[in-house]
Parts: C-alpha cells; structure tokens; sequence
C-alpha cells in the first residue's frame, strides 16, 4: 500500500515536472518570437513589411511624372454600359454620373491647370451633327479634348466634323464607322498626331458582343501646357 502510494506521487511530481518544462519552454519560444519581432520592426524600413499594393491616380499601372495629367478611360460597352473617363483620380463621365450618352462623348480640360471645363455627347445616329460642330469650333488653344464612343458614334459624321477632330491630333477619325469602338485624347492647337488614341472597328467576324466589339481602355499621362 505504501508502496503504491509512493509511486503515484512519484508519477504526480513528474507528471508536473514535464508540465513545467513545457511551459517554461513555451514562454521562451513567446518572448523569443516577441523580442524578434521588435528587432525585425526597427531594423526594417517603414513601409517594406506592408503588403497593401501602391494605387496611383485613376488606377494607373504606374505613376505619372511632375507636370503631367494622369488619366485612364474606356469606351462603352454596346448600348449598355455608357463610357467612363477619369482625370487626376477624379471620374469626369460616366453611367453613375448620368452625363453620357449615345454617340460622342466629350470632356474639355483646361491643359494648364487640368480643370475640367465642360463635358457634353452628341448623338450620332438619330442627331444632328450641327451642334457637334459647333462645339468643336468654339473649343479655346490649349484646350485637352477627350473623346469616348458610345453604341455608334459615326452615322451622322460628316466631312466637316471629321477634319475637325483630326485637326485635334485623330488619327483613326476618318475611318470610324458604325458602331465602332473608338477613345481618343488630343487637344486644340496641337502641331502632332496624339498618341493616345484607340479604334476597333465592328466586325461580325472578331465583335465581343452581338453587333458590337469589345469595349476599348486606355490610359497614360498627359503633358500639362506650360507656355
């Protein structure tokens, strides 16, 4: 009996023994992973351990330079989904923003401060390309023109439309047609051809959707006017 009794004390004390070891152990292996913590967070630079990724203006890829505009835009989606263009992270058309429409869609910007200045479309297909006209000649020197397609945006182009905005720097102006998918940034005055600008013609053969191509995107950074 007394035997007995000994060696369940026995088991009991090494029993707790093990326990302490174990815990003891746990407690260096906590304040061993604590104190490297705290080493690794000072010796490594702020921002290194982060793994949030960097966004620029407008969703860019990358950032743009000093003394120029970030944008990023898209064409329309068929007669669905109305274009969107945005301008130093802020959109300037859109569906949400109810200012798009069938046809073209137009935002003046302001190229030395990049102001918006005004945003208008002009329905190409059951329009009059008259007001269009009219809006592009009264458009001010120095002025950034951004140009989205919606459903179509060609029908009722005429000649006389069409020079203008090639005189903006298009370079796929003349060859829009129906229902083509087409954006475009230049602006007025411009001695080049821009070389933002983005066209994909309707095509039973290679069209996304059912009358319409997929929808265009495109996005850079442009010069701010400095004289």
């Amino acid at each position: 009996m007394i035997r007995a009794t000994g060696i369940v004390k026995l088991t009991v004390l090494v029993i707790a023994f093990l326990l302490a070891v174990f815990l003891a152990f746990q407690l260096f292996e906590i304040n061993t992973d604590f104190k490297l913590a705290n080493v690794i967070s000072r010796s490594v630079p702020a921002g290194v351990l982060s793994t949030k990724p960097v966004r620029y203006k407008c969703g860019l890829s990358k950032a743009c330079s000093a003394g120029h505009f970030a944008f990023k835009m898209a064409s329309g989606a068929a007669s669905v989904v109305g274009p969107r263009i945005c301008l130093e992270d802020k959109v300037v058309m859109s569906g949400v923003k109810n200012n798009v429409g069938r046809g073209i869609n137009i935002a003046l910007v302001n190229g030395r401060t990049g102001e918006v200045v005004k945003t208008e479309y002009f329905d190409m297909w059951a329009g009059d390309v008259a007001p269009l006209i009219k809006f592009l000649n009264e458009i001010e020197d120095g002025t950034v023109v951004m140009m989205a397609s919606f459903d179509d945006s060609a029908t009722k182009l005429n000649d006389e439309a069409r020079k203008l905005i090639a005189d903006l720097g298009s370079s796929a102006i003349n060859n829009l047609g129906f229902r083509d998918n087409w954006i475009f940034v230049g602006g007025k005055g411009i001695k080049t051809k821009s070389p933002f600008e983005q066209h994909i013609k309707n095509s039973a053969e290679t069209n996304k959707f059912e009358g319409w191509p997929e929808v265009l995107e495109m996005e850079g950074c442009i010069p701010q006017r400095q004289d």
